[in-house]
């Protein structure tokens, strides 16, 4: 029964260690203090080193985590990063960092921003990780992927006009595709990893306030303040630990929210939409995905 599992019934994670991206504040943060809590050691990948070393320190156990410098907007960080990673053997990877509907831009590589961060700075991550892998990936969706669409053929948003909530919708339709696809190639390969997919419902973590646009940001405010749509932070983190902590969660699994409109409340195993299983796309996905991230 998993409708009001918390953070008090994550099992013992002594002796294991969780790689967290964008674990300086909101999800991260709170899914960081969580697991070291409950005695794990964490690396947290963020970009901003000193803001990351600041709630470091703030932990109660900060002697339990680690702050590595990642910055998923450059492929160059990620190696890098990545390297720093794999050599402290970590058993977990959390996909949490993202940035959500900002104006256009792109990554060092010319990437679209969203789709460049969300998806292929992850991505590659991912790949340089799941060799020394002992336990799992989880990958982080959102209730928008239900809006999303993906194409292959133009993941940079090159050839369509760009919309921030759009983009982003279309980057964690993505992200669980990316689980999904995962988990038939590790099954295929006959490893035992696994690769799972979590949402947060509609959590109040300031990263819908970017868009440029005043009015929206505004909306979205005020959108905050109504009680049942909106869960804090904390209780947003509860799907992606549950999926990175539990071990019947089965691999390809979305876990979500259980209230209404899995907007807020515990975690269980949700659905998905027909798009997200689409094999075809998600396998074209998974071949672009190497094809932009590869050395060059």
């Amino acid at each position: 029964m998993t409708s009001r599992w918390t953070t008090a019934d994550i099992p013992d994670q002594t002796g294991r260690t969780f790689v967290v991206t964008g674990a300086n504040a909101g999800l991260g943060l709170q899914s960081t203090l969580a697991l070291t809590e409950a005695g794990a050691r964490v690396l947290m990948a963020c970009r901003d080193t000193s803001r990351a070393e600041a709630a470091r320190a703030g932990l109660p156990h900060p002697e339990r985590a680690e702050v590595v410098q990642l910055d998923l907007a450059d492929l160059d960080s990620v190696r890098s990063a990545g390297e720093v990673l794999a050599g402290n053997r970590p058993d977990v990877l959390i996909n949490n960092a993202g940035l959500m509907n900002i104006p256009q831009s792109r990554t060092a590589q010319g990437h679209e921003m969203q789709f460049g961060v969300n998806v292929l700075g992850h991505f590659a991550l991912t790949e340089q990780l799941v060799p020394v892998l002992t336990d799992r990936v989880v990958w982080l969706g959102s209730m928008m992927h239900k809006r999303g669409t993906v194409d292959p053929d133009d993941l940079d948003w090159t050839g369509r006009k760009y919309s921030p909530m759009t983009v982003y919708a279309a980057s964690k339709l993505a992200c669980v595709m990316l689980a999904y696809e995962q988990q038939r190639r590790l099954e295929a390969a006959g490893s035992p990893l696994k690769a799972v997919a979590a949402h947060p419902g509609y959590s109040a973590t300031n990263l819908q306030y970017r868009s440029g646009s005043r009015v929206q940001d505004m909306m979205m405010r005020v959108a905050e303040k109504v009680p049942f749509l909106v869960q804090p932070a904390e209780r947003g983190a509860l799907p992606q630990l549950y999926a990175a902590t539990v071990d019947s969660v089965p691999g390809g699994a979305y876990v979500g929210p259980d209230g209404f409109g899995e907007l807020s409340g515990h975690p269980k195993i949700v659905e998905s939409t027909r798009a997200s299983h689409d094999r075809a796309v998600a396998a074209a996905l998974w071949e672009r995905c190497e094809e932009m991230t590869a050395r060059k």
